[in-house]
């Protein structure tokens, strides 16, 4: 895999972490490229991965990457709702109750599984395939978080696709509801996330272990108040797993309908899944360098519980 492209942060990073986002590979499989002395920072061999990155560093070379595994994982013809699609890439209306991909305990009903019967696996990019494959996959969703989500046809359009995530300049826009009223109209949530240390399907706040935490920041501004919930729009400046339904349940104001992180707060008995829906995306074409800009309408159940509460 070529790297060929500039450092835009303000903040100083570690070179391999900085690959590893671009690349989608494992820090390992990082390593193993500095060692073979295949990286370059302005011209010059950086051997070491904890090189830190500072702002307008030229970063080219070469990764290795791990080949995709042979999968069992068999196309299925799943309804999609798709946005927008060229030869590039494609935009898609996730559903609720969809995961992204297969993991080693899910094998059927995802988003992969239907791109397979839908593109087949040789019309999608295969740059994301470190434990498995996931054909097209440039980000993710929660399985019960509906909205916009990107797919890469090409490698080289997944790639353009990774740097501007790395770069945080593609821009991601979701609207949820919080149980509670917030009292503020506009704000952020920085706290860094990490696994949970009793249940590992679970991410949570940590505050006093900094390697086993990650940076998290999230800004949010409220759209509508009621009497007992807010409707707040989010935007994330980093993405980690799980972040708006853990930042929001650390502030107290757990995501209406979420039982994993809002507990007996969660209100199920208006709708079974967070109420998080990805409504807007935008990211400059990775190809043609156009600026690309699409927004969704709230799905039914969304729209429901809104009824309901009002």
């Amino acid at each position: 895999m070529q790297i060929n492209c500039t450092y835009n942060e303000s903040d100083s990073k570690r070179l391999d972490l900085f690959l590893a986002e671009l690349s989608n590979q494992t820090r390992s499989l990082i390593q193993r490229s500095l060692e073979k002395e295949l990286i370059y920072i302005n011209e010059k061999i950086i051997t070491k991965n904890g090189y830190m990155l500072q702002n307008g560093d030229q970063v080219k070379g070469q990764i290795e990457l791990k080949p995709a595994l042979d999968s069992d994982i068999e196309p299925e013809n799943i309804p999609l709702d798709i946005i927008y699609e060229d030869e590039y890439l494609i935009v898609i209306n996730k559903q609720a109750n969809l995961t992204v991909h297969p993991t080693n305990d899910i094998r059927n009903n995802t988003l992969v599984n239907a791109l397979l019967y839908r593109y087949q696996v040789n019309n999608l990019s295969d740059l994301n395939s470190k434990e498995m494959p996931r054909p097209g996959i440039v980000h993710r969703l929660d399985k019960n978080t509906s909205g916009l989500i990107l797919i890469a046809k090409t490698n080289e359009a997944h790639f353009g696709l990774a740097q501007q995530l790395s770069t945080r300049s593609l821009k991601r826009i979701y609207w949820a509801i919080c149980v509670g009223k917030l009292k503020d109209w506009s704000g952020k949530i920085e706290a860094p996330l990490g696994r949970h240390p009793k249940d590992r399907k679970k991410m949570a706040v940590i505050l006093d272990n900094t390697k086993k935490a990650r940076f998290a920041l999230t800004h949010w501004e409220i759209i509508e108040n009621f009497t007992k919930h807010s409707l707040v729009k989010v935007n994330l400046s980093t993405g980690r797993t799980h972040q708006i339904r853990v930042h929001f349940e650390y502030i107290n104001y757990p995501l209406l309908g979420d039982p994993v992180y809002g507990g007996k707060r969660s209100e199920t008995h208006l709708i079974k899944r967070q109420c998080l829906h990805a409504k807007e995306i935008q990211f400059i074409h990775p190809i043609n360098q156009e600026i690309m800009h699409f927004e969704t309408d709230l799905p039914l159940d969304f729209s429901d519980v809104l009824k309901s509460i009002i």
